[in-house]
């Protein structure tokens, strides 16, 4: 029997809330989106986890909400099954909210004194659960919504990531890729850290 997993939908459940509300109050979305500059000069710390919660247009909603629904569930099952229920759980959610803190970093020191920056979403979060992934089952296949074709993950990674590192650094949009890069760093490292004999043993088998 499958263990019962809980947490990926809480996480998912609480972003379409937040987010619908939102989208429907924009008082609400400042008081909670990213500001580097509150958080600096008004020490409103709670914006780094608040932040992940709400999304810019229901498009952005999809696409972490489909992110977080697919590798969620399962990096959620590994770590239960690797840590047992209570503590797979627990590390769970330390994850998630390290990975907050991680994605947002770059964001705030550049920008801590920009009282016009904002960002928002789970992008971050859903990086470094992807990347996470990507260490354990670097075999597994990912397919993109406008590509048809299964890609193997260590394929995807250092594409994925080599587009993210481009795209910060010609900025030609509003998406915080900075929060990408900084989000799956965090959940890369975090996999090596605990998890190297398996990390490992994935890359050996794909030899």
């Amino acid at each position: 029997m499958e263990p019962q997993i809980y947490s990926t939908y809480i996480l998912l459940g609480t972003m379409i809330i937040m987010s619908i509300l939102g989208f429907n109050n924009r008082d609400f979305m400042e008081k909670y989106l990213f500001s580097p500059y509150d958080v600096k000069h008004h020490k409103e710390y709670y914006r780094f986890v608040t932040q992940a919660f709400l999304h810019g247009d229901v498009g952005h909603l999809f696409f972490n909400g489909i992110t977080l629904f697919y590798f969620g569930k399962y990096f959620e099952f590994y770590l239960y099954n690797f840590y047992g229920p209570l503590a797979g759980e627990i590390v769970f959610w330390a994850f998630v909210l390290v990975a907050m803190f991680a994605s947002s970093m770059i964001s705030f020191f550049r920008h801590k004194d920009n009282p016009n920056y904002r960002s928002l979403g789970l992008s971050g979060v859903t990086s470094a659960i992807l990347f996470a992934m990507i260490m354990l089952d670097p075999g597994m296949e990912i397919l993109l919504i406008f590509i048809p074709i299964p890609i193997k993950a260590w394929i995807f990674g250092p594409i994925y990531l080599a587009f993210e590192i481009y795209s910060d650094r010609n900025r030609k949009t509003n998406i915080a890729h900075d929060a990408h890069i900084s989000g799956a760093v965090f959940g890369i490292i975090f996999i090596l850290i605990t998890n190297i004999e398996q990390v490992i043993f994935a890359f050996q088998n794909l030899l």
